[in-house]
């Protein structure tokens, strides 16, 4: 049996993450996770993160507060462990009904068929006037 890349490693995670399978989505992480995103102040579903443990919490938050809308995965590059995600996704922001519509970049890392780093690059402003009342 052929290892998994680390390709397809991140890869599995979407179709958790749109099942709400936030456990088995953590699952998939390291007990040390370089985690990054930045974001407007008082985003309230971007928590300090360090472990998979902590991704779930992220992964939780997430769905409490966000609604996925659309998700389009353009192109995955990988070298090494590192894979880098290119895409487009828009989501629903709960609070205010208003839709989040950001290109991003996802830059990961797996170490020993565990995700160790994920950060995420997407459009602030876009969450901010989503998420922020006028």
């Amino acid at each position: 049996m052929t290892a998994e890349s680390p390709a397809q490693t991140v890869q599995r995670l979407f179709p958790l993450l749109a099942e709400g399978k936030s456990a088995e989505a953590a699952a998939l992480f390291a007990d040390s996770v370089s985690f990054s995103i930045p974001h407007p102040p008082g985003i309230p579903w971007v928590p300090e993160v360090h472990s998979a443990d902590g991704m779930r919490t992220f992964f939780e938050l997430l769905g409490m507060h966000v609604r996925a809308k659309e998700f389009d995965l353009r192109q995955v590059i990988a070298e090494g462990d590192d894979v880098v995600l290119l895409g487009r996704m828009v989501s629903e922001v709960r609070k205010t009904g208003r839709d989040i519509d950001t290109a991003f970049a996802l830059h990961t890392t797996v170490e020993n068929g565990r995700i160790t780093r994920y950060h995420l690059y997407e459009d602030t402003h876009a969450v901010a006037r989503a998420y922020y009342d006028d």
